[in-house]
């Protein structure tokens, strides 16, 4: 990847403005022109949003991202758009104990609503609080629940696949878990077993750590220092004893390369629970070990290396799969911008907007850290304070958003449903559309994509402002409501 060094978020405010406008018009189209009773939209044929059966992970990203835009522009008629079909529509989704993707759906919708009630952006009302609150602490206990124990105390929160299934993704849709212990919540288990989430959050953590991402050390034979943060997508347990068996992977070309949206997931995953521990040492709320942080930041470090370094193109932009066969025919990939209209494998900007806001994070962490002298003792984390290498993430993150507010990525055209161009959904499973006169999936939305860039837009528009940070839970500083606790 070629990092441009001098970029800075008030740069890309003229892009921005269009990303924010793009984005207002084309979710108020959505909403008018999509029958909800088809299911919801996932990604887009010929420019069109369609459903593709899997789960309903989706969802809470369509009025998610109506309220995205009315942060970002002001637009009442969006918040009234998303605030009311989440009062329709979501309530299932706070109780579904069928996926692992309670922080995707939940967290989007009642958590952002909640962030705007917080931040003054909703008129404060106790009653309504309180309904969001309710609403992300149920969602938090039914994701906990989802548990398989591991061996040598380790466990996780087990994908839709099965108990044996620890998916790479769930490490961002365990926000809802982090958030919820803030508010006070607990779990309870049977015999009225307290459980707590932050244990829960701990614990999938290290586990995704230590299974899902590699590290150089030789844990099998693809395990090579140059091949340090590669990620599986799925790690595969004997629920009898709780070992791990192997890595696998549903969206990926194999358990031994690595799928880049999983990769992505991780990036901003471990970085936002690293901001999320600090948040929580800084209130002197729960101070946890340091060999947990130490964990999430060699994680952390290992995957954004990878994905600098491996397997983006040199103007940010990764292809779906970092070992797809394909690219033995573009060999030089790294070193020139990605083709998304190339004829042997597809690039995937949702991964890419992902992992964007995932370096962005862990360069503003590894900065607020070193200042405040609370310094890892790990070789990656003393490697982060030499030759001014956090600052490359920082600017990594920058480089790949400016890419993505270009016309090559971002879909301008009024009738195109989408936000984001050239996003993969499933290229094993076939599920994405190759359009007229092109050899692979290309020009296509998705709706976790479409998200993904407008919550960068969002988290960059308010680095420039200097206006309050943009993340999921309470951070110190945050502004309070002084009656919010009050009973109703």
């Amino acid at each position: 990847m070629q990092i441009a060094q001098n970029l800075t978020p008030a740069d890309l405010a003229v892009p921005l403005t269009r990303l924010f406008d793009l984005a207002a018009r084309k979710a108020l189209h959505l909403d008018r022109t999509w029958d909800p009773t088809r299911g919801t939209p996932v990604c887009t044929i010929d420019g069109h949003y369609t459903t593709r059966g899997w789960t309903q992970w989706t969802e809470g990203f369509l009025y998610g991202l109506a309220l995205l835009a009315f942060d970002a522009t002001g637009q009442h008629e969006l918040l009234d758009l998303g605030r009311g079909r989440i009062t329709q529509r979501m309530a299932a989704h706070v109780t579904h104990h069928g996926v692992h993707d309670h922080g995707f759906n939940n967290l989007s919708t009642y958590g952002n609503l909640r962030r705007l009630m917080r931040e003054g952006r909703i008129p404060f009302n106790a009653w309504e609080l309180a309904y969001y609150e309710l609403a992300i602490k149920a969602s938090a206990g039914t994701q906990a629940a989802r548990w398989s124990p591991a061996a040598d105390n380790f466990g996780y929160i087990y994908s839709f696949n099965g108990p044996h299934s620890l998916f790479v993704d769930t490490l961002r849709t365990l926000r809802i878990l982090g958030l919820a212990h803030q508010l006070g919540h607990v779990l309870l288990g049977e015999n009225d077993t307290t459980i707590s989430l932050l244990s829960r959050v701990v614990t999938h953590g290290l586990t995704t750590a230590r299974y899902n991402i590699y590290y150089g050390a030789g844990r099998d034979h693809y395990d090579t220092p140059a091949r340090r943060g590669r990620t599986a997508h799925e790690a595969i347990f004997n629920t009898h004893d709780g070992r791990f068996r192997c890595p696998n992977s549903q969206q990926g070309y194999s358990p031994f390369s690595t799928w880049t949206r999983g990769l992505a997931w991780a990036m901003l995953g471990f970085a936002e629970q690293l901001e999320f521990f600090a948040a929580l040492a800084a209130t002197g709320a729960d101070v946890l070990p340091p060999e947990v942080r130490v964990a999430f930041e060699q994680a952390t470090l290992a995957t954004c290396d990878f994905y600098i370094d491996q397997a983006a193109a040199a103007d940010g932009i990764c292809y779906w799969d970092t070992g797809a066969p394909g690219l033995a025919h573009l060999a030089d990939f790294r070193t020139r911008p990605a083709d998304p209209f190339n004829a042997y494998e597809p690039v995937d900007a949702s991964a890419a907007a992902i992992a964007a806001q995932g370096l962005l994070r862990l360069g503003r962490y590894l900065d607020q850290r070193d200042a405040h002298h609370s310094v890892a003792d790990s070789p990656g984390a003393r490697a982060s304070r030499c030759d001014g290498a956090k600052q490359r993430y920082t600017a990594a993150g920058l480089t790949i958003a400016r890419t993505l507010l270009t016309d090559a990525y971002l879909a301008t055209d009024p009738k195109h449903e989408g936000l984001l161009l050239h996003s993969v959904y499933h290229r094993p499973n076939g599920w994405d559309q190759i359009p007229a006169g092109q050899q692979v999936p290309c020009g296509q939305s998705s709706l976790w994509g479409d998200y993904h860039l407008l919550e960068l837009g969002v988290y960059l528009q308010r680095l420039a402002a200097n206006g309050p940070y943009y993340c999921f839970f309470d951070a110190p500083g945050t502004p309070g409501l002084p009656a919010e606790r009050n009973t109703p």
